[in-house]
């Protein structure tokens, strides 16, 4: 098989890396503009809107769980559009995944309410959950391999990691909007029409991503194998026959990073408003981190450069064990500034240095006639036991703990530890750390 540095070299200059890593963060960022929009609303309006009920937790619940289900979908997501991706072309998948994604997110906004069309309400919406869901499981894995197959070697984890600075962005669009929504509609508006906006917008969010991608050429990559029949395989069947202990590895490693993100930016907001605590003050520090993190994932993507992806993703693994019975301590006081230090803790550092060597460290563990569905098992399983089962239960163990924090910590602190455990056992990656012993990841 081609040695597939040489050819990322070769090819590709740093305009072309740079077009490249915009069109898939803008993907990512209609992903996670759809995680965050959707969490939101689940916490300040759907549950009254698609799952009324005399008491608030229980719709609260109601509409946490149809967020948890689009997770269920992404698996089997991942393993279409990766074997997509590997048999017909990273560019293709990645162009159906955002127009599914998309297309979902505007429906949201379109949806009639419970009180209009009764149960088809909440049944409709399950089912763009799902759809979404199915569309998201090929995305994140496409869009972070596009452009680490682009990258130079020894600054694939800089490239790569733009990708993830979509997710941020996608976080910030949505609460923005629904911040300036809030203070320019009244309470009432906001229920009857308000909350659609953020969803129809995302029209233009889905428009630009799409004409970028449409611009950029397939990953030479994939190119050369392609054009000598490498790309002939089960791509699905090979992952799971040939590196199941990889995959159940990379699953673990991901764990942390997925639960603690969703932890911090949504679920928080339903733990804050089970405790009283001053939702604008929550909002207002989580977009103050999340803002630094744009700066901090690119950063953690060059130290991982040079120091080795393991390294960085493990210091970040554990500032989250460590930090999440603090960090509830801290929100607890009700004070912003204390709050503020603590999602910059748990968000600017923590979660960057899980997140931003995820781009590069896991296309690097597979070859490249199976790599995206690789990639799309361990992204999606990860997600789904990471983020997805916890937006199912969160809400009912703040129910059964009386809203105390400690139930939610010891869910962290579990999954912290068998990341750690996964992270010690993964092979390093990194070039530069590798040295001589460095196999070409294309030859592998």
């Amino acid at each position: 098989m081609a040695n597939i540095d040489n050819i990322s070299y070769q090819t590709s200059n740093v305009s072309t890396i740079r077009r490249v890593a915009t069109a898939s963060a803008i993907g990512t960022a209609a992903e996670y503009y759809d995680f965050f929009a959707y969490g939101t609303a689940a916490v300040l309006f759907f549950g009254h809107l698609f799952f009324p009920s005399s008491d608030p937790l229980i719709s609260t619940l109601a509409a946490f769980a149809t967020y948890a289900v689009g997770f269920l979908a992404r698996p089997l997501g991942g393993i279409v559009f990766g074997h997509i991706g590997d048999k017909v072309g990273r560019k293709k998948a990645l162009v159906i995944t955002i127009l599914i994604v998309g297309l979902g997110t505007f429906c949201i906004g379109l949806l009639p309410t419970y009180e209009k069309i009764g149960f088809w309400a909440p049944a409709l919406l399950i089912f763009i959950r799902v759809l979404q869901g199915f569309g998201v499981g090929g995305e994140q894995a496409g869009a972070v391999l596009m452009t680490a197959e682009y990258a130079e070697p020894s600054r694939r984890g800089f490239y790569a990691s733009w990708v993830q600075i979509g997710a941020p962005t996608g976080f910030l669009l949505p609460m923005a909007l629904f911040a300036i929504l809030n203070m320019t509609l009244t309470s009432t508006e906001m229920m009857d029409y308000g909350w659609r906006i953020p969803f129809l917008l995302s029209a233009v969010l889905v428009f630009v991503g799409l004409f970028i991608r449409l611009k950029i050429d397939e990953s030479p990559v994939f190119a050369q194998i392609r054009d000598t029949k490498a790309a002939e395989s089960r791509p699905v069947v090979e992952v799971i026959r040939d590196y199941p202990g990889l995959v159940v590895k990379g699953v673990s490693a991901k764990l942390i990073e997925a639960c603690t993100f969703a932890m911090f930016t949504v679920i928080v907001l339903a733990y804050g408003k089970a405790n009283q605590l001053n939702a604008t003050w929550l909002m207002d520090a989580m977009i103050v981190a999340v803002l630094l993190e744009i700066v901090a994932i690119p950063a953690m993507g060059a130290l991982s450069d040079r120091i080795g992806r393991k390294p960085v993703y493990i210091t970040g693994a554990i500032i989250q064990v460590l930090a999440i019975v603090p960090f509830f301590l801290a929100i607890n006081q009700d004070s912003f500034w204390l709050t503020q230090l603590a999602m910059i803790l748990v968000i600017t550092f923590g979660h960057s240095m899980c997140y931003a060597p995820q781009a590069s460290w896991f296309p690097e563990l597979f070859p490249t006639h199976i790599r995206c569905s690789g990639i799309a098992l361990i992204w999606q399983l990860g997600s789904l036991i990471g983020s997805g089962i916890l937006g199912l239960v969160a809400v009912k163990i703040l129910q059964a703990t009386g809203g105390h924090y400690y139930g939610m910590a010891t869910y962290v602190i579990v999954l912290g530890a068998v990341s750690l455990v996964g992270l010690a056992l993964m092979p390093e990656t990194a070039p530069l750390k590798r040295k001589a012993e460095y196999q070409h990841w294309g030859e592998k």
